[in-house]
């Protein structure tokens, strides 16, 4: 028995009680999914690529600044509109080619900040209209971050976006705690290292006031994650402390499964695998994995520009002769496939830290 077993959809973009099905089914299994994000229909298909040859799930994700420049950087982003239509755009790319690689998607957006909500706005205007049209959201997720924010106003806003998305059965990932570092503009490399750690009181009021709206809901606790890559020894990660968020909110709530709550793991570059498989144990059914792929991504491109330099300074004349064409070497096709290989691989290592693999 797979993943697949339980999903209604088995290929391409799932949505509403899928996903809910497969959040479940990797608490029960003990795996979770990588979420790559992608800012273009090459990155996406470097990871679709990696998740179908591994046999496993994925989450494609756009974030505000991916959304952006999905749309091309020169398109002005006044009033969101850029990073609301290049996500659009992204979506529904996503949602034609993923069939192809013949495994299931969550298609989701990343952090979105309190400034940045009206970009949440438009992306539910689009999601609406899909539903009017199909009976289901052009997105099956959306991240609403509002972490920096007080608790109270947290909990009672993303209540309100949740009301709007759960007539679509459309899921909803919010945070509490704030994940340190820096990421696509939103900077909290100098936050007070306590906030970094969610409290189990925390969590218990999120999933009461959610789970009065909703199923289709999951929690980005802090443990000390910090987003970009850092040396070892250099972060204090405490995954130990989910496992005290799910003993608490099922004490409090009665229920009797171990792990009532969907968590999710952000910061997930360069953590160990002792990390995740530790956070994973303790209810993770997504881990956040950007740094990690975008470097991998440079490092094919970056490898072949070095390797092929001397075929890559004028397009007629090499090493092999002043009358050689460089076409074969400088056509983007060929170079920007080397930075997809790389990132396809990479992709792939997650998906083994994760349990990730042989899912399907």
């Amino acid at each position: 028995m797979g993943v697949t077993d339980v999903l209604s959809r088995k290929t391409g973009v799932i949505v509403g009680d899928d996903v809910l099905k497969l959040f479940n089914y990797a608490q029960e299994k003990g795996f979770a999914i990588p979420a790559a994000n992608v800012t273009s229909s090459s990155t996406a298909v470097a990871a679709l690529e990696a998740a179908r040859d591994k046999k496993s799930p994925l989450v494609l994700q756009i974030s505000n600044g991916g959304g952006a420049y999905f749309a091309g950087k020169g398109v002005s982003n006044e009033g969101q509109k850029a990073a609301i239509q290049g996500a659009i755009a992204g979506a529904h790319y996503i949602r034609a080619i993923a069939p192809a690689y013949g495994i299931p998607v969550v298609l989701h957006t990343d952090h979105c900040a309190k400034k940045l909500l009206p970009w949440l706005d438009g992306l539910l205007d689009a999601d609406e209209a899909y539903f009017k049209e199909h009976g289901e959201p052009l997105y099956s997720s959306h991240m609403i971050d509002l972490s920096e924010e007080e608790k109270d106003w947290n909990i009672e806003t993303t209540v309100k976006y949740l009301k709007r998305a759960a007539p679509m059965k459309q899921w909803l990932e919010m945070e509490i705690g704030i994940t340190g570092g820096e990421e696509d503009g939103v900077n909290n490399e100098n936050v007070d290292n306590a906030a970094l750690y969610t409290q189990p009181e925390d969590i218990y009021d999120i999933y009461m006031a959610l789970s009065q709206v909703s199923p289709y809901f999951s929690i980005a606790a802090g443990f000390g994650n910090v987003h970009g890559v850092y040396k070892p020894g250099n972060v204090q990660l405490h995954p130990e402390l989910l496992a005290k968020h799910q003993a608490y909110v099922k004490e409090k709530i009665g229920a009797k499964e171990d792990k009532p709550v969907f968590l999710v793991f952000h910061g997930g570059s360069g953590s160990t695998k002792e990390e995740y498989k530790a956070a994973i144990s303790y209810g993770v059914v997504k881990v956040n994995v950007d740094t990690d792929l975008q470097f991998a991504y440079l490092a094919g491109i970056r490898d072949y520009i070095l390797g092929k330099k001397d075929y890559l300074q004028k397009a007629v004349g090499n090493p092999e002769g002043d009358d050689k064409p460089n076409k074969k070497y400088f056509d983007p096709r060929v170079w920007v496939r080397e930075g997809e290989k790389t990132m396809a691989a990479r992709v792939a290592e997650s998906l083994d830290d994760f349990n990730c693999t042989g899912q399907l």
